[in-house]
């Protein structure tokens, strides 16, 4: 039985160009974005790669990202789900700014222990931990379930929820998730075994 799993994080955005942290707000695509999202799908048609399940984030990046690899794949028609389980995760009170400028408000040390860490959370936003916390269940309660019937799976979505998703299907400990690096618009090909696990991971 196939049982395939397809991750893919938005292309860029306006505010990844921008250097800001972006959270739940709900920049669009930049041109570069938008050429990676097409990229993503010519190299999933090479591949012979087409889906009988689509889930995305409740922000368009990842909306529209999904949009343009059903476009290349030719499979506008299937069914979408959005959720917010997907989202980003929450920056609080730094999205919006940029990198460089909450360095200066808040000290590189304090921002580096928000963006890196994977239990501390940015004033009124969330940590990497809080991330997995609502996209581990609905991944095992909606997703999983969809792969393990034999269903392709595509899932496109944001860095860090995308990264909590990759800690379990991965293996990754708290500290080595962090150093996982998750490119805009590269999708990443899991297959899945009888017990879940993955057996195989590629990038083409």
């Amino acid at each position: 039985m196939e049982r395939t799993l397809v991750l893919v994080r938005h292309g860029q955005s306006e505010w990844n160009l921008k250097n800001l942290f972006t959270g739940w707000k709900d920049p669009g695509l930049t041109d570069v974005g938008v050429k990676e999202a097409h990229e993503a799908g010519r190299k999933l048609k090479a591949e012979g790669i087409t889906f009988d399940r689509a889930f995305t984030s409740n922000l368009s990046r990842a909306q529209k990202t999904l949009d343009i690899i059903l476009g290349e794949l030719g499979q506008t028609d299937l069914k979408v789900v959005r959720d917010e389980a997907l989202n980003e995760r929450d920056y609080g009170d730094l999205s919006g700014l940029n990198k460089d400028e909450a360095r200066v408000k808040w000290g590189e040390e304090q921002v580096h222990i928000w963006r890196r860490s994977y239990d501390i959370a940015p004033p009124g936003g969330e940590s990497l931990r809080d991330t997995l916390a609502r996209t581990l269940p609905y991944y095992v309660r909606e997703i999983l379930p969809e792969v393990m019937s034999g269903k392709r799976v595509i899932v496109t979505a944001h860095g860090n929820s995308l990264r909590a998703l990759i800690m379990v299907l991965e293996g990754h400990t708290q500290d080595s998730i962090i150093a996982r690096e998750v490119e805009t618009g590269v999708p990443m090909i899991y297959t899945l075994g009888p017990d879940s696990r993955v057996v195989s991971h590629r990038e083409p």
